[in-house]
C-alpha cells in the first residue's frame, strides 16, 4: 500500500500508553479510526481508541488480527519486538519501518549508525567485561556514562563515573547485571534540544522548530518552544534529523535528541522512532 490514508481508515497502534492515547486522539481529530494492541486492559489509550486487542505485542494471533482490522500499523514506543514488527510488515504497511526499531533498541547499534551517516555523538565503547570497562574509562579520562545497551529509560540502567567521585569499577560493573553495556564519554553541554521531524511516503520532509528540554532525575520535566539556540544550530539539527530519516527510508514521525555544545555544535544523544514527549 503506497497511497495516502483516506479519512475513515483505521490505524493500528502497537502500545497503549500515554503516547498511544495522544496518537489516537490526534488521529480521531483527522477523521481516522484506531485499534490498539496492548496487553494491559485499562491502558491510557484504551479509553479513547475505537478498539483494543488485549494480548502480548508478539502474540502471532493478535498481530494477525491487528493486520486484519487495520489499514496501516504504527507504534507508540520503541521496544516493540523487532521480529513481531517484521512479521507484521509482511502483511501490512508498518510505519516507521522495523529497521528503525532495530537501530534504536541497541545503543551501540544506534551510535554506530549515526556515526556512519556523519551525525556526531559522544565517544563510546562497547563493554562486555570489567576489564573492558576499566580500559574504556581510562580512555575517557576516568569519566563516562555507563548504560545498558538495551532497555533502560528515564535515567534507569545507567551509572555516571566522575573523576571527583571515585567509584568501585568492579562493584558498578556487577550492579549492571550480566547484560551488554556501552560507556559513553561525559559531555559538557549548554542545553538539550530535540527536533520532531517527519517524512512522507513521497519522501517529503518536515520538522518543527527545536524544543529546549529540561530533565530532572533523568525524566523530562519541561519542553520550551522555540529553543534558545542560534538559527544555524536549529538548521543543523533539522538537517541531521532529515539525514536520519532518509538513511532509514523512514515514513512517519521521529524525535531526535541533541546536546548543544558551548561552540554551538551538536551531538546526537538518541533517536526515538515514534511520536515524542517533547512535541
Amino acid at each position: 500500500m503506497s497511497a495516502p490514508l483516506s479519512p475513515g481508515a483505521t490505524i493500528g497502534i502497537i502500545g497503549g500508553g500515554q503516547l498511544g492515547r495522544m496518537l489516537a486522539m490526534a488521529a480521531a481529530r483527522l477523521g481516522y479510526r484506531t485499534v490498539v494492541l496492548e496487553p494491559q486492559k485499562d491502558a491510557p489509550a484504551s479509553q479513547v481508541t475505537n478498539g483494543q486487542i488485549v494480548a502480548a505485542y508478539d502474540d502471532p494471533a493478535a498481530l494477525a488480527e491487528l493486520a486484519e482490522r487495520s489499514d496501516v500499523v504504527t507504534y507508540e514506543f520503541e521496544n516493540v519486538p523487532v521480529e513481531a514488527a517484521t512479521r507484521l510488515a509482511d502483511q501490512i504497511r508498518v510505519s516507521p519501518p522495523p529497521r528503525a526499531l532495530e537501530v534504536s533498541q541497541d545503543r551501540l547499534t544506534e551510535k554506530t549508525f549515526l556515526n556512519d551517516i556523519a551525525a556526531q555523538t559522544a565517544q563510546f565503547e562497547a563493554v562486555s567485561s570489567e576489564k573492558e570497562l576499566a580500559a574504556a574509562l581510562k580512555a575517557f579520562g576516568g569519566q563516562g556514562v555507563l548504560k545498558t545497551r538495551r532497555l533502560g529509560y528515564d535515567g534507569k540502567g545507567q551509572h555516571v563515573f566522575r573523576k571527583d567521585r571515585p567509584a568501585d569499577v568492579s562493584a558498578v560493573y556487577a550492579s549492571m547485571g550480566k547484560v551488554p553495556l556501552i560507556l559513553e564519554s561525559l559531555i559538557s553541554f549548554d542545553r538539550e534540544i530535540s527536533i520532531i521531524a517527519a517524512r512522507g511516503l513521497d519522501g517529503t520532509l518536515a520538522a518543527f522548530e527545536p524544543a529546549e528540554n529540561v530533565h530532572r532525575g533523568g525524566i523530562l520535566h519541561s519542553s520550551t518552544l522555540p529553543a534558545m539556540v542560534a538559527e544555524e544550530t536549529a538548521k543543523a539539527a533539522r538537517q541531521i534529523a532529515f539525514s536520519i530519516l532518509k538513511a532509514l527510508d523512514y515514513v512517519g514521525v521521529i524525535g531526535v535528541e541533541f546536546f548543544v555544545l558551548p561552540d554551538r555544535s551538536l551531538l546526537v544523544n538518541e533517536i526515538a522512532p515514534r511520536v515524542h514527549n517533547s512535541g
